[in-house]
């Protein structure tokens, strides 16, 4: 497969690493700091439990901020997933201090101590095609719709604080009283399949998969005339989804509620670029519709000058580059 920095000046890099930072406050600045003498974007998170996030630019500044952070106390195993943008998929740079890199809600789960088993993706089509196990998709539902893997089990979930509960209140019509099949689990990056798995061991289930690298590396690894993934996979930048060999796909976002809108979506009535789409159309007032267009308005005319707007809206913002 080809590099995939090789025929895109941006380079994008999906990275997380569980571990445990003494002084995060400490370490939030030097970070920022390299991030922008090399003019990378994006959003990293920092928390006791390690680092998670997304950032983009050139392949040799990428490159530059992701040996550095290699260079952090027991993160040379950082997790990195390499995608192509065709333009820059964020507007500014910030790294936050959370309790959690990935919000479940959940004290003492400790991916460390207790995750499930990586499954490569090459080994993963066996995997989840075998009749004793379970495929379970840990993504909220915005982001089922668009894609998954073929007999996934979608729990309907808004957010990832809410997968305990589901499958505390699930696991019986799941797993049954017998002998326990194998559960399979997948997400976008691998960050949230590590809290899961984590979290279905401390229950006291004994076999636990998931597919290492999530599924943007099954998408870039895997050919696709033997691919079982179906659609396209949300991403938490501004190129919304990816298809097969991490190529950008054809959804847009909407930026009243962040939630992607395909061709379909995006000739409703209810839609409008910047204002509303179909799904958040009532849930906004007149006021806040026409607080967005404005706002909208003041976007455009900045790009025409070649600037960003400084209250552009960045995906993933209100919760973190969750994968």
């Amino acid at each position: 497969m080809d590099d995939p920095q090789s025929h895109s000046p941006v380079s994008v890099a999906a990275l997380y690493r569980f571990t445990r930072f003494a002084d995060c406050g400490a370490m939030r600045g030097p970070i920022e700091q390299v991030c922008r003498e090399q003019g990378i974007r994006g959003i990293l998170l920092l928390a006791s439990e390690g680092i998670n996030g997304t950032i983009a630019g050139p392949p040799d500044a990428v490159a530059a901020v992701v040996a550095y952070i290699r260079a952090l106390p027991d993160c040379a195993d950082l997790e990195v997933k390499l995608s192509n943008a065709a333009t820059m998929p964020f507007h500014r740079m910030k790294v936050r201090l959370k309790d959690e890199i990935v919000t479940m809600g959940e004290p003492g789960i400790d991916p460390r101590a207790s995750a499930g088993t990586y499954v490569a993706p090459n080994d993963w089509n066996a995997l989840i095609s075998d009749p004793d196990t379970i495929l379970i998709d840990t993504r909220n539902a915005y982001e089922v719709a668009l894609g998954t893997f073929e007999g996934a089990i979608d729990p309907n979930i808004t957010s990832f604080r809410a997968f305990p509960a589901w499958f505390r209140a699930e696991r019986e019509r799941l797993l049954g009283t017998g002998k326990q099949p194998r559960v399979a689990m997948f997400c976008t990056g691998g960050i949230r399949c590590e809290k899961s798995t984590a979290l279905l061991k401390q229950e006291g289930v004994a076999e636990v998969f998931h597919l290492q690298g999530g599924i943007l590396k099954y998408l870039e690894t895997m050919a696709e005339d033997a691919s079982l993934w179906r659609g396209e996979c949300f991403v938490f930048d501004q190129r919304v989804a990816v298809g097969q060999g991490l190529v950008q796909g054809s959804y847009a976002l909407c930026h009243a509620c962040r939630r992607p809108v395909g061709q379909q979506d995006r000739a409703s009535a209810l839609y409008e670029e910047g204002v509303s789409c179909a799904a958040c159309h009532g849930e906004r007032t007149r006021e806040q519709r026409a607080s967005a267009r404005e706002r909208h308005r003041q976007e455009l005319l900045a790009a025409a000058r070649g600037r960003a707007h400084i209250g552009a809206v960045q995906t993933g913002e209100a919760d973190g580059p969750a994968r």
